[in-house]
């Protein structure tokens, strides 16, 4: 991800990257029409593989294209330039994204990027308003989440398959998130879906 922001980066600002008047990962504004119809596209595509493979990309652009050309595009930018600290949390979130599922450290997420513990933990938050645990869980109950919902695959095995959580501990921890539990989230989703295909 880094190095395509970087390559439409180059192309939204061919006269350099403006300087980003702030360094944090997290920004919360108003979601744009453009946006919200390009986002419900990828999102539709999740239950379409082949199809999510060959417009995916497409589609992810687009929104990334979106993003930098608004007033948060040069902190946006700063994700594929390759010496910023910004741009070494994107790459330790690609780490962790792969490894979603083993038990990594902290240390170990740090050492992927060349970064010691401490202060990789200090950038992480600040970039991402969480921990670098806490990222892993939210990452891991997604996965499970996903898993449930397109792959039909059952809590038990979700569990197991992100991560080292007990079954007990991952309804307790999946309810906390999502605010359901694992059945009933599902449930309600697949009711959603049906309602909507309905409509």
């Amino acid at each position: 991800m880094p190095a395509r922001i970087a390559d439409l980066a180059a192309r939204v600002f061919p006269r350099g990257i403006p300087r980003a008047s702030d360094q944090s990962g997290l920004y919360v504004g108003r979601a744009t029409d453009d946006i919200v119809e390009a986002s419900t596209r990828l999102l539709d595509l999740l239950g379409q593989p082949e199809e999510a493979e060959l417009l995916g990309p497409l589609v992810i652009d687009e929104i990334l294209i979106r993003l930098l050309r608004r007033s948060i595009g040069p902190s946006v930018a700063q994700i594929g330039v390759s010496k910023s600290g910004i741009h070494r949390i994107a790459r330790a979130i690609g780490w962790i994204r792969e490894h979603v599922a083993q038990p990594i450290t902290v240390e170990e997420m740090a050492a992927s990027v060349e970064m010691q513990a401490s202060s990789f933990h200090q950038r992480f938050k600040a970039v991402t308003t969480m921990s670098p645990l806490q990222y892993q869980k939210a990452l891991r109950l997604q996965e499970a989440r996903r898993l449930m919902l397109f792959q039909n695959v059952d809590a038990t095995q979700a569990c197991h398959r992100g991560g080292d959580l007990s079954p007990s501990q991952f309804s307790r921890e999946y309810s906390r998130f999502f605010g359901n539990s694992p059945t009933k989230d599902i449930a309600t989703l697949r009711d959603d879906e049906l309602g909507n295909g309905r409509s």
